[in-house]
């Protein structure tokens, strides 16, 4: 885009030029399946991200590609078996580095690392809820915000919570995400204890009227706890999103 910007300044290129090299750099069509947005990141701070679900690998592969000339490519929802398939196929140039976590299932190819300027925690209520407090911690992170953490922490066993807290507090954390399946609870305990926001993430973990994690997300929706939003059922990602929209307006 500057390239762009400064043959306009120059006189290389005439106005009518630069507005259709703009419009060509902002959407990148693939075959006749995929439109990436390229300008993304600029415009919403949010990077383009490719969800992996319902994509075949061929697919997946070719947005890769056409994705790797934002120096970094977020892939979510990509199970193991998934990225198995499609590692030994990406030939990616020498400067990317892989990084893929099994648990948030999340494969991230970079050439280089991001500055980490804030800091936000992240908490669960139990162990089955990591997964999702891993998809919401990559993706903070890859927005610019150093995660804390502290996992398996939940109402059944309340007396590991409030050190946590403690320390997060202490750490000048500006945004908590709170995890949890079951009753769903815990957003509401931290909300009582802070003065930040806090982002309440429901989980599928649950059995009997607990399973498929609606009754967290009702218990959450109807917190009596001021200072909760709540995002979808298994929604780390949207958390880490929105914990990390919060976080940087607190940038200098």
């Amino acid at each position: 885009m500057k390239e762009i910007l400064q043959k306009l300044m120059d006189g290389k290129i005439t106005l009518d030029e630069a507005e259709k090299n703009l419009k060509t750099l902002q959407i990148k069509e693939i075959e006749d399946f995929a439109k990436l947005d390229m300008c993304r990141d600029l415009r919403t701070g949010i990077p383009e991200v490719i969800f992996a679900e319902n994509k075949e690998n061929e697919d997946i592969i070719k947005i890769i590609r056409a994705s790797l000339d934002n120096g970094r490519v977020m892939v979510t929802r990509l199970d193991n078996e998934k990225y198995n398939s499609i590692k030994g196929y990406l030939n990616l140039p020498d400067e990317f580095k892989v990084e893929y976590n099994k648990k948030a299932k999340i494969l991230l190819i970079k050439s280089g690392e991001i500055e980490k300027t804030v800091k936000i925690g992240i908490i669960t209520a139990g162990t089955s809820d990591i997964p999702v407090a891993e998809e919401a911690r990559i993706t903070a992170e890859e927005m610019g915000c150093k995660a804390l953490t502290a996992y398996d922490v939940g109402v059944a066993g309340i007396h590991r919570l409030f050190s946590h807290i403690r320390d997060m507090i202490e750490e000048d954390v500006k945004v908590l995400i709170v995890i949890a399946g079951m009753e769903g609870a815990l957003p509401s305990v931290v909300a009582g204890l802070v003065d930040v926001p806090v982002v309440g993430v429901p989980t599928s973990v649950g059995y009997g009227v607990g399973k498929g994690g609606k009754t967290a997300l009702f218990t959450m929706l109807q917190s009596c706890a001021p200072g909760i939003a709540v995002v979808n059922i298994d929604n780390g990602f949207g958390a880490g999103v929105f914990a990390a929209k919060i976080a940087k307006q607190y940038q200098s």
